[in-house]
Protein backbone atom coordinates (compact mmCIF):
# COMPACT_ATOMS: atom_id res chain seq x y z
CA UNK A 1 0.00 0.00 0.00
CA UNK A 2 1.63 3.29 -1.09
CA UNK A 3 2.29 5.83 1.64
CA UNK A 4 -0.11 8.73 1.80
CA UNK A 5 1.21 12.03 0.55
CA UNK A 6 1.32 14.65 3.26
CA UNK A 7 -1.35 17.30 2.82
CA UNK A 8 -0.51 20.96 3.34
CA UNK A 9 -3.31 22.87 4.94
CA UNK A 10 -3.95 26.51 4.17
CA UNK A 11 -3.45 27.39 7.81
CA UNK A 12 0.16 26.21 7.55
CA UNK A 13 1.11 28.95 5.08
CA UNK A 14 1.68 31.53 7.75
CA UNK A 15 -0.38 34.25 9.34
CA UNK A 16 -2.32 36.54 7.02
CA UNK A 17 -1.03 40.09 6.76
CA UNK A 18 -3.36 42.66 8.25
CA UNK A 19 -2.71 46.42 8.16
CA UNK A 20 -1.90 48.01 11.47
CA UNK A 21 -4.92 49.96 12.63
CA UNK A 22 -2.81 52.76 14.12
CA UNK A 23 -1.24 53.80 10.77
CA UNK A 24 -3.87 55.51 8.67
CA UNK A 25 -2.59 57.26 5.54
CA UNK A 26 -3.90 60.78 5.07
CA UNK A 27 -4.53 62.03 1.58
CA UNK A 28 -2.59 65.29 1.11
CA UNK A 29 -4.79 68.24 0.24
CA UNK A 30 -3.89 70.15 -2.94
CA UNK A 31 -2.00 73.34 -2.24
CA UNK A 32 -2.92 76.30 -4.45
CA UNK A 33 0.00 77.33 -6.63
CA UNK A 34 0.75 80.39 -8.71
CA UNK A 35 -1.73 81.34 -11.38
CA UNK A 36 -0.73 80.04 -14.81
CA UNK A 37 0.50 82.71 -17.17
CA UNK A 38 -2.04 83.93 -19.70
CA UNK A 39 -1.61 82.16 -23.02
CA UNK A 40 -1.57 84.71 -25.85
CA UNK A 41 -4.34 84.06 -28.30
CA UNK A 42 -3.66 84.19 -32.04
CA UNK A 43 -4.05 87.58 -33.62
CA UNK A 44 -3.62 89.47 -30.37
CA UNK A 45 -0.79 91.83 -29.50
CA UNK A 46 1.71 90.75 -26.91
CA UNK A 47 4.94 91.96 -25.31
CA UNK A 48 7.22 90.22 -27.79
CA UNK A 49 9.70 91.46 -30.40
CA UNK A 50 8.15 93.04 -33.44
CA UNK A 51 7.35 90.47 -36.13
CA UNK A 52 8.22 91.28 -39.75
CA UNK A 53 4.60 92.33 -40.36
CA UNK A 54 5.14 95.36 -38.17
CA UNK A 55 6.24 98.44 -39.99
CA UNK A 56 7.90 101.71 -39.17
CA UNK A 57 5.82 104.57 -40.54
CA UNK A 58 7.33 107.17 -42.80
CA UNK A 59 7.72 110.63 -41.32
CA UNK A 60 4.70 112.84 -41.90
CA UNK A 61 5.20 115.67 -44.41
CA UNK A 62 6.06 119.03 -42.95
CA UNK A 63 2.97 120.82 -41.77
CA UNK A 64 1.52 122.55 -38.73
CA UNK A 65 3.27 121.67 -35.50
CA UNK A 66 1.56 119.00 -33.43
CA UNK A 67 1.81 118.19 -29.76
CA UNK A 68 4.98 116.17 -29.14
CA UNK A 69 4.52 112.48 -28.43
CA UNK A 70 5.39 110.79 -25.16
CA UNK A 71 8.73 109.56 -26.56
CA UNK A 72 11.15 110.97 -29.10
CA UNK A 73 11.48 107.49 -30.62
CA UNK A 74 9.24 106.44 -33.48
CA UNK A 75 6.71 103.99 -31.98
CA UNK A 76 6.24 100.49 -33.31
CA UNK A 77 3.12 99.96 -35.39
CA UNK A 78 1.18 96.71 -35.09
CA UNK A 79 -1.68 95.94 -37.48
CA UNK A 80 -4.59 93.72 -36.45
CA UNK A 81 -6.71 92.98 -39.54
CA UNK A 82 -10.37 93.59 -38.80
CA UNK A 83 -13.50 94.70 -40.60
CA UNK A 84 -15.14 97.98 -39.64
CA UNK A 85 -17.74 95.93 -37.73
CA UNK A 86 -15.08 93.92 -35.87
CA UNK A 87 -12.53 96.70 -35.24
CA UNK A 88 -13.98 97.71 -31.87
CA UNK A 89 -13.97 94.11 -30.61
CA UNK A 90 -10.38 93.69 -31.82
CA UNK A 91 -9.42 96.89 -29.99
CA UNK A 92 -11.09 95.70 -26.77
CA UNK A 93 -9.24 92.38 -27.03
CA UNK A 94 -5.96 94.23 -27.58
CA UNK A 95 -6.59 96.36 -24.48
CA UNK A 96 -7.45 93.27 -22.40
CA UNK A 97 -4.21 91.58 -23.45
CA UNK A 98 -2.16 94.70 -22.76
CA UNK A 99 -3.58 94.86 -19.23
CA UNK A 100 -3.16 91.10 -18.72
CA UNK A 101 0.52 91.36 -19.65
CA UNK A 102 1.25 94.12 -17.18
CA UNK A 103 0.46 97.41 -18.91
CA UNK A 104 -0.93 100.02 -16.55
CA UNK A 105 -4.45 101.17 -17.53
CA UNK A 106 -3.27 104.78 -17.59
CA UNK A 107 -0.75 103.87 -20.33
CA UNK A 108 -3.49 103.16 -22.89
CA UNK A 109 -5.50 105.50 -25.12
CA UNK A 110 -8.15 104.07 -27.47
CA UNK A 111 -9.30 106.12 -30.48
CA UNK A 112 -12.28 105.23 -32.69
CA UNK A 113 -13.09 106.56 -36.17
CA UNK A 114 -16.77 105.60 -36.26
CA UNK A 115 -19.26 105.13 -33.47
CA UNK A 116 -17.79 106.10 -30.11
CA UNK A 117 -16.81 103.32 -27.71
CA UNK A 118 -19.64 102.37 -25.30
CA UNK A 119 -17.47 103.46 -22.34
CA UNK A 120 -17.00 106.91 -23.85
CA UNK A 121 -20.71 107.20 -24.67
CA UNK A 122 -21.57 106.31 -21.06
CA UNK A 123 -19.08 108.75 -19.55
CA UNK A 124 -20.10 111.56 -21.91
CA UNK A 125 -23.68 111.17 -20.63
CA UNK A 126 -22.42 112.81 -17.40
CA UNK A 127 -21.03 115.78 -19.31
CA UNK A 128 -17.81 116.66 -21.10
CA UNK A 129 -16.24 118.23 -18.00
CA UNK A 130 -16.43 114.95 -16.07
CA UNK A 131 -15.35 112.99 -19.14
CA UNK A 132 -12.19 115.01 -19.77
CA UNK A 133 -11.41 115.11 -16.05
CA UNK A 134 -10.97 111.33 -16.24
CA UNK A 135 -8.61 111.84 -19.17
CA UNK A 136 -6.58 114.37 -17.20
CA UNK A 137 -6.40 112.04 -14.17
CA UNK A 138 -4.58 109.54 -16.40
CA UNK A 139 -5.17 106.55 -14.16
CA UNK A 140 -7.37 104.44 -16.44
CA UNK A 141 -7.77 103.46 -20.09
CA UNK A 142 -9.29 106.44 -21.91
CA UNK A 143 -11.56 106.12 -24.95
CA UNK A 144 -12.09 109.00 -27.36
CA UNK A 145 -13.32 109.77 -30.84
CA UNK A 146 -10.40 110.00 -33.27
CA UNK A 147 -11.64 113.47 -34.20
CA UNK A 148 -10.66 114.49 -30.66
CA UNK A 149 -7.16 112.99 -30.88
CA UNK A 150 -5.72 116.50 -30.95
CA UNK A 151 -7.17 117.17 -27.51
CA UNK A 152 -6.01 113.86 -25.99
CA UNK A 153 -2.59 113.75 -24.36
CA UNK A 154 -0.01 111.25 -25.52
CA UNK A 155 0.26 107.86 -23.85
CA UNK A 156 2.75 105.00 -24.23
CA UNK A 157 0.23 102.84 -26.14
CA UNK A 158 -2.48 104.02 -28.51
CA UNK A 159 -5.06 101.57 -29.89
CA UNK A 160 -6.65 102.89 -33.08
CA UNK A 161 -9.96 101.25 -34.07
CA UNK A 162 -11.12 101.97 -37.63
CA UNK A 163 -14.72 101.06 -36.81
CA UNK A 164 -16.42 103.25 -39.39
CA UNK A 165 -16.40 106.71 -40.81
CA UNK A 166 -14.92 107.63 -44.16
CA UNK A 167 -11.46 106.51 -45.32
CA UNK A 168 -10.53 110.21 -45.32
CA UNK A 169 -11.40 110.42 -41.61
CA UNK A 170 -9.11 107.50 -40.83
CA UNK A 171 -6.38 108.90 -43.08
CA UNK A 172 -6.48 112.20 -41.21
CA UNK A 173 -6.74 110.65 -37.73
CA UNK A 174 -4.06 107.97 -38.02
CA UNK A 175 -1.06 110.36 -38.12
CA UNK A 176 -2.48 112.10 -35.03
CA UNK A 177 -2.83 108.72 -33.30
CA UNK A 178 0.76 107.93 -34.23
CA UNK A 179 1.85 111.25 -32.75
CA UNK A 180 0.14 110.36 -29.45
CA UNK A 181 1.77 106.91 -29.17
CA UNK A 182 4.98 106.84 -27.18
CA UNK A 183 6.04 103.21 -27.71
CA UNK A 184 3.33 101.31 -29.60
CA UNK A 185 0.46 102.06 -31.97
CA UNK A 186 -1.98 99.17 -32.48
CA UNK A 187 -4.16 99.65 -35.54
CA UNK A 188 -7.34 97.56 -35.82
CA UNK A 189 -8.85 97.72 -39.28
CA UNK A 190 -8.28 97.06 -42.98
CA UNK A 191 -4.52 96.75 -43.61
CA UNK A 192 -4.87 97.95 -47.22
CA UNK A 193 -6.36 101.20 -45.98
CA UNK A 194 -3.43 101.74 -43.63
CA UNK A 195 -0.80 100.81 -46.21
CA UNK A 196 -1.93 103.89 -48.09
CA UNK A 197 -1.75 106.06 -44.97
CA UNK A 198 1.51 104.75 -43.47
CA UNK A 199 3.23 104.18 -46.80
CA UNK A 200 2.96 100.92 -48.71
CA UNK A 201 6.71 100.65 -49.03
CA UNK A 202 7.50 100.49 -45.31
Amino acid sequence: MPPEEPQIHESAQGPAMTPAPSRTAQTPRPVPGPRPAAVPRPGRPGPRPAPPAQRTPQPAPAGPATTPSVSSQVPQVQLIPASAEGALDAADEAVDLLLDTGRAPGDVLVLTTGEVHPWAAHELSFGETSYWAQHDAGDDVFYADAAQAGRAAGRPVVVFAANGGSPETAAAALPLALGRAGALLIVCGDPKQFDAVLGAGV
